[in-house]
């Protein structure tokens, strides 16, 4: 059968419709701002018009053609409508059609790459539409489309498994749509566990600068795994307390959310079992290790304390790809820059909010390395690949190796486009800053070296290169494989 494109279409409005809520709330947040909300309204009745017509569009079951489509087609269209809010307020590098696309798919996607320099100039209600954003990219979209399907009796478990790539996910309750309801408490909770905490350390003065504002902002995006703030300084703007809080509700938003589940449920033994897991708290310390020592022989901060909180930081924010920052490591020593640049490319646990390639998919390339090693010196030996007591299907074997592949070189030709468009319009973007801003797009991590640090954003950025990062943060928060089908024959034909 050839893909049923009106079954997605209609799925799409579904979830478009849905937009008109925190589109709605946003407009709420302007207005106790004394600002228009009209950047706001008019995109939730234009999706909500949009929605509605496109959901009554014929359908069937959603089959794998149609999950692939309407799951591509979504992140695009939700994108496009986040986009006009920034085009209406119209401030600052938001008068660039390209800037405002840039910035809204930046944050559907939770990238947290920014091309804002001066937060000043543009209003709250705008401000808060980012965190949202990043906050609907981590898990809100994939709940309320998971959520909506189920009760329409069309494949959600299928739109499930092509979202997350993890199994494990659909065997959390009987029915589809009670595991959207489970994963949607639990992200929710986790939302407002950390924004009570925020607004407890401000209340009792131990965090002066974190208003309801900043705390709701920040809690929207820690659990999210997604970045943007609206601090210029990002985390660097508060606390020490506040930093290791945030560094708490980063790691535990880039865990597996079916482990977090079983937590609640006080079943730890999921999480002790899980290798994975161990894997990606290993990394974390490892990491942090290393970095809190180079810093230490830098001399770059003026404590033990402050050194290993500002290294345990950026390597959480990092290897979790939410991208918040705690200091201007753009300044840091060279070696610890490529420590964080290659931290971009780990990311968290599958079936969390995390980007970037994730902790199982190494963990299964390094098995089966090591198993190809053991076969080398033991030809007649059938050593199968093994996550914990689970036997890993060598068909998936194949399959993470051939993404890993694909992921490096994406991020190659893209690094590749950067330096050479550089060149081209006269920016000076040098080699590693190239590099660095390829990777942190394309997994989605947000900030990276040079004019794209911490403190920096991606405005100076070409025109072609801005583009192209739009597309490639798109392809790469549902993780390539869905858009490159889209682009064979085989998809639209028979």
């Amino acid at each position: 059968m050839r893909v049923d494109w009106r079954t997605s279409a209609s799925l799409t409005g579904t979830v478009l419709k849905g937009l008109a809520a925190p589109l709605a709330v946003s407009a709420v947040v302007a207005l106790l701002y004394a600002e228009s909300p009209v950047p706001f309204l008019a995109p939730a009745a234009g999706t909500l018009v949009v929605g509605v017509a496109l959901e009554r569009l014929p359908r069937d079951d959603l089959y794998p053609r149609e999950a692939f489509l309407m799951v591509s087609a979504t992140w695009l269209a939700v994108a496009l409508v986040g986009t006009v809010p920034f085009l209406l307020v119209g401030t600052g590098v938001f008068a660039s059609p390209l800037d405002a696309l840039f910035e809204s798919m930046s944050g559907i996607t939770t990238t947290g790459a920014t091309v804002i320099g001066d937060f000043d100039a543009h209003p709250q209600g705008l401000l808060f539409w980012r965190q949202l954003l990043q906050w609907l990219g981590g898990l809100g979209i994939l709940v309320l489309a998971v959520g909506l399907l189920s009760q329409l009796s069309v494949g959600g478990a299928r739109l499930m498994e092509t979202e997350t790539r993890t199994e494990d996910v659909t065997k959390l309750a009987p029915r589809i749509g009670e595991t959207a309801r489970i994963l949607g408490s639990l992200y929710v909770g986790l939302t407002v566990l950390l924004t009570v905490l925020l607004l407890a350390l401000h209340y009792a003065g131990f965090a002066p600068n974190m208003g309801p504002f900043n705390a709701v902002s920040h809690a929207l995006t820690t659990v999210a795994t997604a970045g943007f703030s609206p601090e210029a300084e990002s985390l660097g703007a508060f606390e020490p307390v506040v930093q290791y809080l945030v560094v708490l509700f980063m790691f535990l938003g880039a865990t597996n959310f079916v482990l977090l589940y079983a937590l609640t449920q006080g079943r730890a033994g999921p999480l002790r079992r899980s290798e994975e897991f161990r894997v990606y708290l290993g990394l974390v310390a490892a990491t942090t290790a290393v970095a809190a020592v180079v810093l230490a022989l830098d001399g770059t901060f003026p404590t033990v304390e402050s050194t290993f909180r500002h290294a345990l930081f950026q390597v959480v924010s990092i290897l979790t790809t939410t991208g918040y920052a705690s200091a201007d490591f753009n300044v840091w020593s060279p070696a610890l820059k490529h420590l964080l640049f290659l931290a971009m490319f780990v990311g968290g646990m599958a079936g969390s909010t995390t980007c970037s390639i994730k902790t199982v998919r190494w963990l299964v390339v390094l098995k089966s390395f090591r198993r190809e090693l053991f076969v080398e010196l033991h030809p007649e030996a059938v050593r199968p690949v093994r996550l914990g007591d689970e036997v890993v299907d060598e068909s998936t074997v194949r399959d993470i190796h051939g993404y890993v592949l694909l992921g490096i070189v994406v991020f190659t030709l893209l690094t590749v486009l950067v330096v050479v468009d550089a060149s081209r319009a006269g920016t000076g973007i040098g080699e590693f800053e190239a590099m660095g801003a390829a990777a942190s797009t394309f997994l989605n991590i947000g900030p990276a070296f040079g004019d794209a640090g911490p403190y920096g954003s991606y405005a100076g950025f070409p025109a072609i290169t801005k583009g192209s990062m739009v597309v490639l943060m798109w392809v790469g928060r549902i993780e390539i494989i869905p858009v490159l089908v889209l682009l064979t024959p085989d998809f639209w034909r028979s």
